[in-house]
């Protein structure tokens, strides 16, 4: 854990002031936050493609949930497409960190485009899992959320039919599946641990033979981030996550604060996106950010507070990241 007092900036106050009369802020940075190594390895894929083939590189869909890295990269060289029929005929295509169904590739070889996938390898296991349930005779029971790309891609290793996505205890009761059917389970990467847990639970009383995962399905960058998040909403006034609001894992952040009784939590892209009036009666602020969120962005949160406050900076720390992914092969 680390403290520090960090000086007033040179800008905020003329020379000779006899004082700052700004009033003074605990921030609470929680440790870890933003990248994950999946996304670093996604973001990575689209450089190492820009570096040998040249601009342009399409990538198909957000390459991950958030746009000031989707910014950054337009700014490289890459062309961000919702579909592949967008590329022109034998382009170099990146595939975004959430995984696709196999039906995309085969549609990309079919246009022989040069496609790279950036699956980010936890989600592939989930893939892998699912594919084995169904081999084994088992139906799917998928925890997660309609419609994100992570569960679009999920589904589409399968056949229509084999899989009920659910997302809350009431789903699981209300599946039109005998009691005695074998299940295997899988969940969304990003997904809420504790509400997985749940899930799980509700799951295992409907279902007399239950397969799970050996490990986790949720990414290990997922539990890490919401274990800080919990540390340092306990003791925030207000807690900010940077991330965008259609991020899973940012939405997961926020709404893990509220439930651990912090009164005001704000999510936001950016700094110039802060609620002001939201943090006036704040003495503590919690700070973190999601994982496809640069660094960037919190320094970018922190300097606005800097310039409101005198800052006493303290690094929480939940868990320790050591995690490294190998580099997705650009040839």
């Amino acid at each position: 854990m680390l403290e520090l007092c960090l000086p007033s900036p040179a800008h905020a106050f003329r020379d000779g002031d006899a004082a700052d009369l700004r009033p003074e802020v605990q921030v609470l940075l929680a440790a870890p936050r933003g990248f994950c190594a999946g996304v670093r390895r996604a973001i990575d894929a689209v450089r190492d493609a820009l570096a040998l083939h040249g601009a342009p590189v399409f990538v198909r869909r957000p390459i991950v949930h958030n746009l000031t890295v989707m910014r950054m990269l337009a700014a490289e060289g890459a062309v961000f497409i919702q579909e592949l029929s967008e590329a022109p005929e034998g382009a170099v295509v990146i595939l975004s960190a959430h995984g696709v169904a196999p039906i995309v590739k085969e549609e990309a070889e079919r246009r022989r485009l040069r496609v790279y996938d950036a699956v980010c390898p936890l989600v592939a296991k989930v893939h892998r899992e699912v594919q084995k349930h169904h081999q084994a005779g088992r139906h799917v029971v998928l925890v997660g959320h309609e419609g994100h790309p992570e569960i679009v891609g999920t589904l589409g290793h399968l056949p229509e039919g084999a899989a009920s996505l659910v997302r809350s205890a009431a789903d699981v009761a209300a599946l039109d599946l005998p009691p005695d059917l074998p299940v295997g389970v899988a969940v969304q990467t990003t997904y809420s641990v504790h509400e997985a847990a749940e899930m799980l639970a509700a799951i295992k009383g409907r279902f007399a033979d239950v397969a799970t995962p050996p490990r986790s399905d949720i990414c290990y960058a997922t539990t890490n981030r919401q274990g800080a998040v919990r540390a340092i909403a306990a003791r925030a006034d207000a807690v900010i996550v940077a991330g965008e609001d259609f991020s899973s894992n940012a939405c997961r952040l926020a709404e893990l604060a509220a439930a651990a009784g912090c009164a005001s939590v704000q999510l936001v892209s950016t700094a110039d996106a802060l609620d002001w009036a939201r943090l006036r009666q704040s003495r503590v602020i919690g700070v973190t950010a999601a994982a496809s969120t640069p660094e960037s962005v919190v320094d970018g949160i922190i300097d606005a507070l800097r310039a409101r406050y005198r800052l006493r900076i303290e690094e929480v720390a939940a868990a320790e990241e050591t995690i490294m992914f190998r580099r997705v092969a650009v040839a």
